[in-house]
């Protein structure tokens, strides 16, 4: 039995909310999808015509147009924002105004239109630079930029209209990489395989600092799992979602193999910027049971494959594969 039917995905034609998009509507949800569409309107073509989905162009920031879409519905994800930190720094202006100005009102207007469940993406970047091993939910969050600053302040927000009507859970997700009709080659895994397939070359600065990622299929089935599962084993948590804590060599050196060890040639240049992060995803192991089934390999593997099938086109100068170029494309207000 399905905890919830009818879901509100604002950021639904991003880079994670089009496969997401997809799985909701394999598995039956209807599906109302509120995005401006920068990338295209083409990133949910395969699934424009199916019924259960609408699509509503809009912008967060119209409270009107998201109390007229958001009735109805009994569960919104929420993944829509200025992602990443040289995108938000591009207009700090427009990133707050987006990732936090809107926040409290849009979770307001899901409560008072009778939303049951609040999915809210957050991000593994609000705990900054950690030295211990193992970075859990209940530690300390330092959070080293605005775009961080305004995550970890989303949460706050949220969790104090948790209730027994209104079920609210945050996912910290670590970086996604893989394939998805809506491409990001502007993030690690996605960045060292482009460059490995197109240009022969991966340029690795430092080596030693540990990132934390996930595949795309795996975040989606974290909140796929987050609708599904009864209220009282999520309401008012927060969960990491992560999967391989790999230093960056160590991917570069995933990507090399996979696309050609002989050609690909690997330069290590020196970094002053050595941060290292690494989450802990025991605690979404232990309650949710939830186990993530794909590795790093599967994600660049994807990514090659979409490129030998040209679906990857002018992958290194479009703009639409890379946040900050679209946002100075389009100089959105």
């Amino acid at each position: 039995m399905k905890e919830c039917n009818k879901v509100f995905v604002t950021g639904g034609a991003g880079y994670v909310g089009a496969v997401l998009v997809t799985e909701l509507l394999k598995k039956g949800y209807k599906v109302k999808v509120f995005d401006l569409f920068i990338y295209g309107e083409e990133v949910l073509s395969e699934v424009r015509k199916n019924p259960n989905l609408e699509c509503i162009k809009g912008d967060i920031r119209n409270q009107e147009l998201l109390k007229k879409h958001i009735k109805g519905c009994d569960t919104v994800i929420h993944l829509a924002c200025i992602s990443n930190d040289p995108s938000f720094e591009l207009n700090p202006e427009l990133g707050k105004s987006i990732n936090y100005d809107c926040f409290e009102p849009l979770v307001k207007i899901s409560k008072v239109c009778g939303v049951k469940r609040f999915i809210y993406a957050s991000s593994s970047s609000v705990y900054g630079v950690k030295s211990v091993d193992n970075v859990t939910e209940d530690m300390a969050l330092e959070p080293l930029t605005d775009y961080s600053k305004f995550k970890a302040l989303c949460e706050d927000a949220l969790l104090k209209y948790q209730s027994p009507e209104f079920t609210a859970v945050i996912v910290r997700p670590a970086t996604v990489c893989g394939y998805s009709p809506r491409q990001r080659l502007d993030l690690a895994v996605n960045i060292l395989t482009n460059h490995a397939v197109n240009t022969g070359k991966i340029k690795v600065f430092g080596g030693e600092q540990k990132r934390p990622n996930i595949h795309i299929k795996d975040i989606v089935a974290v909140y796929l799992l987050l609708l599904e599962i009864p209220s009282e084993k999520i309401a008012g948590k927060i969960f990491n979602a992560g999967y391989e804590n790999h230093t960056v060599k160590k991917l570069a050196d995933i990507v090399r193999n996979i696309v050609d060890k002989d050609k690909v040639e690997l330069i290590t240049v020196p970094t002053d910027d050595n941060r290292s992060y690494h989450i802990s995803s025991e605690k979404i192991k232990k309650e949710l049971g939830f186990i993530p089934r794909h590795k790093i390999e599967d994600a660049v593997e994807d990514l090659v494959k979409a490129f030998k099938e040209g679906k990857l086109s002018n992958s290194m100068s479009d703009s639409k594969y890379f946040n900050i170029k679209k946002m100075q494309e389009i100089n959105l207000k």
